[in-house]
């Protein structure tokens, strides 16, 4: 793997506050994704409001740190909202308490629904890996140039594999098919959209880290098998 400007040292000072956010961010996205709402002509699930920072978070980490460090992230982020989908499912099964009748509620709104939970984890293996490789790939291909060409390229490719994989898995044979269509492309737009209009921000942060923790990665030479996190590669 080649850096310019490598920190030898290899102890960062904010890529754990980084990795802290992407996963915060991932979370909640989850969490907020059990309402379904309108807003003027787009229908599309809560978590859609702040799931869009996760990839913008995954390009700064790719583009500042390297595809293998946001590996590592991005397998972080998927124990955690594995952690919280058991956590949430052993709490639903648990019984009650004789005077709590907000069971049926808390099933409604945080249960533990088999397809949700594989369409988010496919989902997002899928897509932040995705984005990942075509953020590191297209920083090779243009010599360190033109970063809004990869961070909204890259997005594009990940947001669109995350919205599908994870729209046809949890919803698909449950929702009208228009309503189905229509909650991707929703997703789709909102999600790209955000992420070219934080592109300005998405510059500043990254020039920022690399000037303050002096790195600046260019993946060759690697391999970016997903799963060499566990592996000696």
């Amino acid at each position: 793997m080649q850096e310019s400007r490598l920190n030898h040292s290899g102890n960062f000072r904010y890529f754990d506050v980084i990795m802290a956010l992407f996963v915060a961010v991932l979370l909640i996205s989850n969490l907020a994704s059990t309402k379904i709402l309108s807003l003027w002509m787009f229908t599309f699930d809560g978590g859609t409001i702040l799931f869009p920072l996760s990839y913008i978070f995954g390009d700064i980490l790719t583009e500042v740190y390297g595809y293998q460090r946001s590996r590592k992230v991005i397998w972080t982020g998927f124990g955690a909202a594995l952690l919280m989908s058991l956590v949430l499912w052993v709490v639903q099964e648990l019984p009650p308490a004789a005077d709590w009748g907000n069971q049926e509620a808390y099933e409604s709104l945080l249960g533990f629904v088999p397809r949700i939970v594989l369409a988010s984890l496919v989902a997002y293996f899928a897509g932040a890996f995705s984005n990942a490789f075509m953020m590191s790939k297209l920083k090779i291909k243009t010599k360190g140039r033109f970063l809004w060409v990869r961070t909204i390229g890259s997005t594009l490719v990940g947001e669109g594999i995350d919205t599908a994989i994870f729209c046809m898995i949890a919803f698909y044979g449950i929702l009208p098919n228009e309503l189905l269509v229509s909650i991707i492309i929703s997703n789709y737009i909102f999600k790209s959209g955000v992420e070219i209009l934080f592109t300005p921000l998405t510059y500043r942060i990254v020039g920022f880290l690399k000037k303050r923790e002096n790195v600046d990665v260019y993946d060759t030479g690697i391999s970016y098998n997903p799963f060499g996190y566990f592996v000696k590669e």
